[in-house]
């Protein structure tokens, strides 16, 4: 799965397309402005494809609402801190062993599931999401590209995706960076290297300005540092992504040394996304071991959380089979008065592995009113709604979210699927287009739409609306069509030009 992901997007990134051709393989048009200097409109519609292609085809791709959107919480606390306020971000998790995290074209954020569990504290990650959003806001990819002359949109996707491939691999996509010239990558390691210095001293600034530990930065980095000398032909990925020299743990040394010490608890968020993840490691049973290590440390060493111990305990327990034993878990947690919308969903599933349908709806309804902002109760309660077979409360609910959040394609689909359940198949395949849509999957979204029309089971009003949409959707279909079937690519050989960075993360 992976390999068909990587071997779509080099179909798209190996194109060097003449500078009036259409660019091939399902890049976007990109207009005058790929002639030139990237524009962040550029930037944007490289990371929207490149995303989607993650999205729907790497198996390691973490579709955890409660993780991503624990990430997104704590990135956006940070990017809200930048004077770029026009910058985008979305963060994602990707389930991977190594260390690494990585910044792709418009503002899309990638990070292992390794690196968090690696990091000691919560600062220690928000550091790292700190430098890769500065990477973002100082457009370094685009200057990247701008400075080695590549004038064309193709070179920056290139480097994106040599970046998503060096994340597990760094070694395979440096003998795709080799089939560039010797002296340009050499050039560009040395210019990223300022590039990181940059991303460091603006990190150390979000994080101050967002209230966070900015020794976490030094403290992250010392360790890797360490970890890589050890470990020099196994070291972290993030080391060969993110050049790390004594220079620059130095500089990072000097400018926190100069600001006052503040010590920052956990949130309680980091500690359960970290247990979760923690469950989710090897088989259910390793996992189960470990969570009771723990347990008896805290009894002996007096020191750890019990509470979050306990919700890891009973996360593996639930993936291992043991509904039972993940309940008795449960109930420690509540003892322990563990209070977040973590442990609500945890107890709403346990409800509905019971059966317990109405239980599970009960649970989440009074937690959604707690935590409004919360994407995983949402989907979860319309998903049991779904389950008890209460179409149309689940209609409402799912059409009602989607008011305050109309890109939201997991919540078209769920609406979907309700539509479905009360017998309204135009508007199921009208929602279901429109998931489509924003998972960039245009030919899916028409079929869809063609249903719909066939359907005739809408409205005169809501017909009319399907057959506007039908027209848009197979416009913008057939102009990508035309784009690849003009295009004239030149595949990478002696003597090209493509550059594949893995210097700038």
């Amino acid at each position: 799965m992976r390999r068909s992901l990587f071997s779509s997007l080099l179909a798209i990134a190996l194109v060097l397309p003449t500078p009036h051709a259409a660019f091939a393989d399902g890049l976007p048009d990109l207009g005058e402005a790929a002639q030139g200097d990237f524009s962040p409109l550029v930037e944007q519609k490289i990371g929207n494809q490149i995303i989607n292609e993650i999205r729907n085809r790497e198996p390691s791709y973490l579709d955890d609402p409660e993780v991503n959107g624990y990430l997104n919480r704590i990135g956006g606390k940070l990017a809200a801190q930048s004077e770029n306020g026009g910058q985008s971000f979305e963060f994602f998790a990707l389930r991977d062993p190594t260390l690494n995290a990585f910044a792709m074209p418009g503002g899309y954020i990638g990070v292992h599931s390794a690196l968090i569990l690696s990091a000691q504290n919560e600062s220690e990650l928000a550091s790292v999401l700190a430098h890769e959003i500065s990477h973002v806001t100082q457009r370094h990819l685009a200057r990247l590209m701008n400075k080695s002359s590549q004038g064309q949109a193709a070179a920056l996707l290139a480097m994106a995706v040599a970046i998503l491939a060096a994340r597990s691999n760094p070694d395979v996509a440096m003998g795709a960076a080799m089939a560039g010239q010797a002296a340009g990558i050499q050039n560009q390691l040395n210019y990223s290297r300022d590039f990181e210095r940059e991303a460091d001293r603006l990190g150390i600034q979000l994080l101050e300005r967002s209230g966070y530990d900015i020794r976490g930065m030094s403290s992250f980095f010392e360790r890797l540092q360490k970890f890589g000398r050890v470990y020099d032909n196994n070291a972290p990925g993030y080391l060969r992504t993110h050049p790390l020299t004594n220079d620059r743990i130095a500089d990072i040394e000097h400018r926190i040394h100069e600001r006052p010490y503040k010590q920052v608890p956990d949130s309680i968020d980091f500690l359960l996304v970290r247990a979760k993840l923690r469950s989710q490691l090897d088989t259910p049973q390793e996992a189960i071991t470990e969570f009771k290590t723990q347990l008896n440390q805290i009894k002996t060493k007096k020191f750890g959380n019990e509470a979050v111990v306990r919700y890891g305990l009973a996360q593996a327990k639930l993936r291992g089979g043991d509904v039972a034993g993940a309940e008795m878990e449960l109930a420690e947690v509540r003892r322990l008065k563990l209070v977040s919308p973590m442990v609500e969903t945890l107890a709403a599933e346990l409800r509905v592995k019971r059966g317990d349908h109405a239980g599970a709806i009960r649970l989440l309804t009074a937690a959604r009113s707690q935590y409004s902002q919360e994407r995983a109760l949402t989907y979860a309660l319309v998903t049991a709604l779904q389950d008890a077979g209460q179409g149309a409360e689940a209609l409402r609910v799912a059409t009602d979210d989607l008011t305050s959040y109309p890109s939201d394609a997991r919540m078209h689909a769920l609406q979907a699927k309700s539509y479905a359940q009360v017998g309204q198949r135009a508007e199921q395949h009208r929602a279901q287009a429109e998931a489509y849509v924003l998972q960039g999957q245009l030919a899916a979204a028409v079929i869809q739409l063609e249903w719909a029309q066939k359907s005739n089971d809408g409205s005169f009003y809501a017909q009319s609306q399907i057959d506007a949409r039908l027209r848009e959707l197979k416009k913008q279909h057939a102009e990508e069509l035309k784009q690849k079937k003009t295009a004239s690519p030149q595949k990478v050989g002696a003597g090209a030009t493509a550059d594949f960075s893995l210097f700038l993360p």
